[in-house]
């Protein structure tokens, strides 16, 4: 049985979610480590942290997959605290597939639009071809579709009501507000994202359409577990985990709080 590599890892990852189609600000493939490094362990994950270093430490992870890439902005100093640091004296390497994952076939944003049980799942704009857009099977009202997303993703969603009914349905993981429209004209009555600014709410509810952010990490973190049983499919010998992660945000209504 041959021994696999760093390098298997990111080529596998490549073929599914290609890095040569991320998009141009974005830092994707190996950010840390040693391509030739044997792997017998991975660790998949939605973002690189302090609690995902030391879960990967803990299993004696070879590898930390994450979505979002663990370095974004140029680094003009690494010192004993940071958590690059920490990551390259624990030898981890770390692979990053962001927008390419995005945008790949059976990537984030199809997880997400299985996950509401979308049907006839199609890039809703070639130019924002993140985005999909597909039907649901019954028809709901705009309160019904918003618990339906509340439900499915298991979160707390924040949303615009409209007074028309919801069948077709546009999707975008992340931070994808900006989509909002050219998810409306190509038919969508709702969208579904991860982040929203107040004036792109204010337009969404002047414009009486359904706008739905449940979350940038919870529109995202599907693709974890559905990537980690891809890798785990492809490589019988290496064993894959998912990190033990949840949203950095809380929300409070004065009584409890939850995330």
């Amino acid at each position: 049985m041959m021994n696999m590599l760093v390098s298997d890892i990111v080529r596998y990852v490549d073929s599914i979610a290609p890095f040569d189609s991320a998009d141009d600000w974005d830092n994707v493939g190996l950010l840390l480590g040693n391509l030739e490094k044997e792997v017998k362990r991975v660790l998949v994950s939605l973002d690189g942290t302090y609690q995902v270093l030391k879960q990967a430490k803990d299993i004696e992870a070879d590898v930390v997959l994450t979505h979002h890439p663990i370095i974004f902005d140029p680094l003009k100093n690494i010192s004993s605290k940071d958590l690059i640091y920490k990551f390259i004296k624990s030898d981890i390497s770390v692979v990053c597939a962001h927008t390419n994952l995005d945008r790949a076939i059976d990537g984030v944003n199809d997880c997400l639009a299985k996950a509401l049980d979308l049907s006839d799942i199609k890039k809703f704009e070639d130019s924002i071809d993140c985005g999909r857009i597909g039907s649901l099977s019954l028809t709901f009202s705009c309160d019904e579709f918003i618990k339906l997303v509340a439900k499915k993703l298991e979160t707390t969603v924040r949303a615009t009501r409209c007074t028309g009914k919801i069948k077709r349905v546009a999707v975008f993981g992340g931070a994808g507000e900006f989509a909002w429209k050219a998810a409306k004209s190509a038919g969508a009555d709702a969208f579904v994202t991860g982040e929203s600014k107040h004036h792109i709410l204010l337009d969404a509810k002047n414009e009486d359409f359904c706008f739905v952010d449940a979350g940038h990490f919870d529109t995202e973190k599907l693709i974890c577990i559905h990537l980690k049983n891809k890798l785990q499919n492809e490589f019988k010998n290496i064993d894959f985990f998912v990190a033990n992660q949840s949203s950095p945000v809380c929300y409070s209504d004065g009584d409890k709080t939850w995330h």
